[in-house]
């Protein structure tokens, strides 16, 4: 990339849409007349039609030569790289001062370090952790002055879904043991227990050991084999989780 046409590579870049006479796009003329109706009748302007602002077609900004040299200076001083980029755009052209611009989109220039943790510093507010998802963020480090590139944060993935139980509703489940369905029926644990409390998938258990389901302790006190019709359903309901 050539580096003194910096601000002219970012700038230009093919416009995006459509082209199509604003006559083409339904309910459009009369849209516009009906708001020059308007605004005349309020005393806003002289009787005349509103002209189109919005074009179908509309300019977008390249900006990956802009992040691609930014990454190409980290680890060097902040200030020397602030330097070398406003010798190579000219700042007194709109031109340069748009680039100038974007650059303080992805470069963070007031950062604290908390527990080992970037914050960016907001004009107000709260402190932010300094992350970055989808597109490269740079910052300048508080102690070595120097320009550093934000690590991007995984996106946690989806944790995947069980394949051997589905849920009924409140009290039943299937569940699949030994490889074999069953419809299984639960109750809510006792608030007070005088005799032992026998699970039917886990033998006896406590308080402390009974499942969760739905916020309530309870225990399986029955099950039953699914037949055919039930397992087509939850065949077909797992595989709409897994999805």
């Amino acid at each position: 990339m050539s580096e003194h046409r910096l601000s002219e590579i970012v700038i230009e870049r093919p416009r995006s849409g459509m082209r199509m006479s604003s006559r083409k796009l339904k309910g459009e003329k009369q849209r516009l007349r009906r708001l020059t109706q308007e605004a005349t009748e309020d005393g806003l302007l002289s009787p005349y039609l509103i002209k189109p602002r919005q074009k179908s077609k509309y300019f977008s900004d390249h900006l990956g030569p802009l992040r691609r040299w930014l990454r190409s200076h980290v680890g060097q001083p902040w200030d020397a790289v602030y330097s070398k980029l406003c010798q190579q755009l000219d700042t007194s052209t709109l031109a340069g001062q748009h680039v100038l611009s974007h650059v303080w989109d992805y470069v963070e220039r007031h950062v604290e370090i908390i527990d080992g943790v970037l914050y960016e510093k907001p004009d107000w507010g709260q402190f932010r952790p300094l992350e970055s998802h989808y597109r490269d963020r740079f910052y300048v480090h508080p102690e070595t002055c120097l320009l550093c590139l934000v690590e991007k944060k995984r996106r946690k993935s989806k944790p995947t879904p069980p394949t051997d139980v589905l849920a009924i509703d409140a009290n039943h489940q299937y569940r699949q043991l030994k490889g074999i369905w069953y419809r299984v029926t639960f109750a809510e644990f006792p608030a007070i227990c005088i005799d032992p409390v026998i699970d039917i998938l886990r033998g006896q258990v406590s308080a402390q050991t009974a499942e969760y389901i739905a916020g309530r302790r309870v225990y399986a006190v029955s099950k039953q084999q699914c037949n055919k019709k039930e397992i087509r359903l939850i065949k077909n309901q797992l595989a709409q989780q897994s999805t």
